[in-house]
């Protein structure tokens, strides 16, 4: 199943380098997917902005409540 899915143009590329490459392989990815962003604001404007924040809203409810539930600590 994943050389079917390293077959795939550009996003099975990326991520054989990932997977493969070193340090640089995902310093370089990062920079990619930063300017793949400015892009997207450029071209949609404040959606682009709102959209990856909304994203992340779900992720820090459930990291917000696990910190007040008292099991883990931070630090």
């Amino acid at each position: 199943m994943s050389r079917l899915f390293y077959a795939i143009p550009l996003i099975g590329w990326i991520a054989r380098d990932l997977k493969t490459g070193g340090v640089s392989a995902f310093t370089y990815f990062l920079i990619n997917c930063v300017m793949l962003w400015i892009g997207a604001i450029a071209l949609f404007g404040y959606p682009a902005i709102i959209i990856p924040a909304l994203a992340v809203v779900p992720t820090m409810f459930v990291l917000l409540i696990l910190l007040t539930r008292g099991r883990y600590e931070v630090g």
